[in-house]
């Protein structure tokens, strides 16, 4: 999914119809003009509240609603911010597999142990920071 460049050319192959509200202004299936692309795309246009300006994104997913798309695109920002907050608190440098399963396991043994650290620190009245409590548990278990 992104926003459209305003000098992109395109061709609309259809509409969709239902599409229509919830600030939708339209969802058309479109193929571009250059020949790098193949594939048909869909172009969903609406109007966003906050800048009152009207909004043109590209996705290639049909499967999903109009409205699902555009939350999802409003909301891509927090998505951004909580990735990054995982790589600057959770520490995880690579992952050690690549399945879903892998990464989703690591994942959230990193954030237990986020809160492990974060539940002593509490209790403890611990006044520095996490990173040193993390540094001290690490000399204290090797």
């Amino acid at each position: 999914m992104t926003k459209l460049k305003n000098n992109l050319k395109y061709t609309v192959l259809g509409q969709h119809l239902e599409a229509m509200k919830d600030g939708i202004l339209s969802d058309e299936k479109i193929k571009l003009e250059n020949k790098k692309y193949e594939k048909n795309l869909r172009m969903i246009r609406f109007l966003d509240e906050k800048s009152d300006e009207v909004v043109s994104i590209v996705t290639n997913n049909f499967k999903l609603s109009a409205k699902t798309i555009v939350q999802i695109y409003k909301t891509r920002w927090q998505i951004e911010i909580f990735f990054r907050w995982i790589k600057q608190n959770l520490q995880i440098k690579t992952f050690l597999g690549t399945s879903k399963n892998a990464v989703m396991s690591q994942v959230w043994i990193a954030m237990i142990y986020y809160l492990l650290l974060t539940y002593i620190k509490l209790q403890s009245k611990y006044e520095k920071s996490l990173f040193y409590l993390h540094r001290i548990i690490e000399e204290a278990l090797l």
